[in-house]
């Protein structure tokens, strides 16, 4: 439920969420929590840091022309139970769903992206607050360049830094916008923040996360069509893949490159994203990746 300006106040129990089908004990499972289940700050962190952890960024179905549901029943059986990962609206719809169950207040937004750009874009990413020890935090474990890597506080220049990594959040009239430590080492230095989304805090219902699902899965320009992409957020490194291009990214700015063959990508996306790929799954990625 909201409060005031999109605040959370209450646990969520509308339907339109299903949140009621979720196994909570497979997804706890899942992200290795096997700590308290109170609605505290602690567990809040843990659970996110755990989903971060667990499951990755991808958008192998999507690359692949198939149908990707919103549904919670499919987004478990996905990131859940068959040990994939997803793209922003499988993973942060079902992390929402879980901490409903564990008794917290959240609310449902979605953000516009900027990557460093002052265009306007249309609002394509989702994002959680979430109310914890009398406490607003924002909570994302589904951006698929430089994600956050546990729960932030809902204030003007919050600051946290996870490892070597740093993200801040400031107020820039009615928007937010997530920043992080800019990644060329001489901006960084010189104390430059790189933009990576804003959000504002309004209603977002079932239908508008369907309406922006269905563009971002479906329209010819969407970064998550015609190609793979998969991150994976880790304590010294950030790996991005595109297609058969893997970047492995450190804190201090440096970036190895490595053009892989279809083979390899195939044994990477298993292997150091930790994507549980069925046979027919390889397949269909080799097919893929012959016919660019």
């Amino acid at each position: 439920m909201l409060g005031t300006y999109g605040i959370p106040t209450a646990v969520e129990t509308a339907p339109e969420w299903q949140s009621e089908l979720l196994d909570l004990d497979a997804y706890l499972a899942r992200i290795g929590h096997t700590g308290p289940r109170t609605p505290t700050a602690e567990t809040l962190h843990a659970v996110v840091r755990g989903h971060v952890d667990a499951i990755a960024f991808e958008n192998l179905d999507i690359a692949l022309d198939r149908p990707v549901s919103i549904d919670l029943g499919p987004i478990q059986d996905k990131l859940v139970h068959r040990g994939r990962g997803g793209y922003c609206y499988e993973n942060n719809l079902l992390l929402a769903a879980a901490l409903d169950r564990l008794g917290f207040p959240v609310t449902r937004l979605l953000a516009r992206i900027r990557q460093g750009e002052p265009r306007r874009r249309f609002r394509s990413h989702t994002v959680l607050l979430v109310r914890a020890d009398d406490r607003i935090w924002l909570a994302d474990t589904g951006y698929g360049y430089s994600n956050l890597m546990q729960a932030m506080p809902l204030e003007s220049g919050a600051r946290v830094d996870t490892y070597d990594w740093s993200w801040r959040l400031l107020a820039d009239g009615p928007d937010w916008v997530l920043q992080i430590a800019h990644e060329d080492a001489a901006r960084r230095e010189a104390g430059e923040w790189f933009d990576m989304y804003s959000f504002r805090q309004e209603p977002q219902y079932r239908i508008d996360f369907e309406a922006a699902h269905y563009v971002s899965s479906t329209r010819p320009g969407s970064p998550f069509v015609g190609q793979v992409v998969a991150q994976r957020q880790e304590e010294k490194q950030r790996l991005l893949l595109r297609d058969r291009r893997l970047e492995r990214r450190r804190p201090d700015g440096t970036t190895e490159v490595a053009e892989l063959s279809a083979g390899d990508t195939v044994q990477v996306l298993r292997e150091s994203f930790g994507i549980a790929l069925t046979d027919d799954d390889s397949r269909a990625l080799l097919e893929f990746f012959a016919s660019k």
